[in-house]
């Protein structure tokens, strides 16, 4: 028997008899981040800015306002590792001075001063980005 088969079969032999050692097992058990689990952020990261913006620009699309809104604060973040990441998003959301017919850049858009106009809400998002084909999606939005 070749060396490589006899350490394989030596392998095989001693992982049914003494089972998978102790170190193995707790790391699997005992560890805190679990493959697939959403796991915190920071609101802060230019990864989750960008994610809150595709959002705005959902939410922008899918109103009849006749002014635009803007990512005013992310209060919370979460990241999952899916095909791509996946990113849930508490966002604070307000009315801009920036009419939509004028297609502005959002960056250069002042939030509404003027007591009648002014308007927040609190959304509730998901945004799927797949970096490696540049893909962004917003399966989720809610708004109120």
């Amino acid at each position: 028997m070749r060396p490589a088969g006899a350490l394989l079969t030596f392998c095989l032999v001693l992982s049914i008899t003494t089972g998978p050692s102790q170190g193995f097992c707790s790391q699997d058990l005992h560890s805190g981040v679990k493959p697939g689990f959403p796991e915190k952020i920071k609101t802060n990261d230019p990864r989750v800015r960008r994610a809150a913006r595709y959002s705005v620009e959902k939410f922008n699309n899918c109103t009849n306002d006749m002014f635009l809104f803007k990512e005013s604060r992310v209060r919370r973040a979460l990241v999952q590792i899916v095909k791509g990441l996946k990113y849930l998003l508490e966002v604070e959301i307000g009315r801009t001075t920036c009419e939509k017919t004028q297609h502005p850049r959002l960056d250069d858009c002042a939030f509404q001063t003027n007591l009648t106009l002014e308007r927040t809400l609190w959304c509730y998002s998901e945004v799927w980005v797949i970096p490696w084909l540049q893909h962004f999606e917003v399966p989720v939005l809610r708004c109120h």
